[in-house]
């Protein structure tokens, strides 16, 4: 991730129509997170993303490269129609793509038309860190927590489902509201929960019989920049006191450990990057986890790790 991982994007294309899979989203905001903010870029520029970008994002260590280059070829044909209150316009994400298969490295070039909306913008946009979506792997979390941060100020929005449906480009699918609510609505909202800054409800309002609507409340969760450990009990452990991590602390011991063979068989079907989250989560907050897990997680960390207290 580059030191700057800040998406910015026009507010026409944050409620626009359009498709794209979860590492076609992660490589199209990992360029625009390099686009300079608030100076004018020509669509001459082509912006680098590497194959380890995508795994930071929180893509499979085991399938990235493949994924890469699968999505690389789909990418070209992808499109995106934008509404404007007289016009309505279909116009291509990238012009350009150009994949170097033996270092997995992929060149992107934005189209023409679409660069307007991404750059040099100075009202009407919305703007986050590509980084607040490490760990989600639903293509619609992506786009509902980017319909939640244009309300930022607000901590809440009503949105129709017609109107979602065509953000999401899912008219003719989950025509059923259980379907549509179980298979895109709740997925999303549980992956912006668990790996987000932000803490997401909703409830529904109906027209007649019809649920027509959706009204999203959220707000951001606390931060903390040094959070004391539940330390399980001298005498259960026969060990000294953990000393609380900070974030930094945190982030560095949770990829370290999400990588041991002795604590592995409690990732089950996790990769990497959301088996970090988890355990950074048990650091965070272990009063909400299993003390026998707790136990051996904080074991892993103080004999199998350089951390010191």
């Amino acid at each position: 991730m580059s030191k700057n991982d800040l998406v910015v994007k026009s507010n026409q294309v944050i409620e626009a129509s359009y498709t794209l899979t979860t590492i076609e989203q992660r490589l199209i905001l990992s360029a625009i997170a390099q686009i300079p903010k608030g100076e004018p870029v020509t669509d001459e520029v082509i912006y680098t993303v590497l194959v380890t970008d995508l795994q930071k994002f929180g893509a499979n260590e085991t399938t990235a490269y493949r994924d890469l280059k699968e999505s690389v070829s789909r990418l070209f044909d992808r499109s995106i129609v934008l509404r404007s209150s007289d016009r309505t316009s279909r116009v291509r994400w990238v012009q350009k793509i150009d994949f170097m298969d033996s270092r997995g490295v992929v060149g992107l070039r934005f189209s023409k038309d679409i660069l307007p909306f991404l750059s040099n913008l100075s009202t009407e946009f919305t703007k986050y860190l590509a980084s607040d979506l490490i760990g989600v792997t639903s293509t619609h979390a992506i786009r509902l927590y980017e319909l939640l941060m244009q309300y930022r100020s607000l901590g809440k929005r009503e949105i129709e489902i017609d109107k979602l449906r065509w953000m999401f480009e899912l008219q003719n699918k989950y025509p059923v509201w259980a379907d549509f609510k179980k298979r895109v609505l709740d997925q999303a909202v549980k992956e912006i929960n668990e790996f987000s800054p932000l803490d997401v409800t909703y409830d529904t309002k109906r027209t007649g019989r019809k649920i027509t609507s959706i009204n999203l409340k959220f707000k951001q969760k606390p931060k903390q920049t040094q959070i004391a450990t539940e330390t399980p009990k001298r005498e259960q452990t026969g060990q000294e006191p953990i000393k609380p991590l900070t974030e930094l602390q945190i982030a560095k011991y949770s990829m370290i450990l999400c990588k041991l063979g002795s604590i592995s068989d409690l990732a089950g079907t996790m990769d990497y990057p959301t088996f970090a989250n988890w355990l950074g989560n048990i650091f965070r907050d272990p009063k909400n986890s299993n003390q026998e897990t707790v136990k051996r997680v904080f074991k892993a960390l103080k004999t199998e790790t350089d951390y010191k207290p």
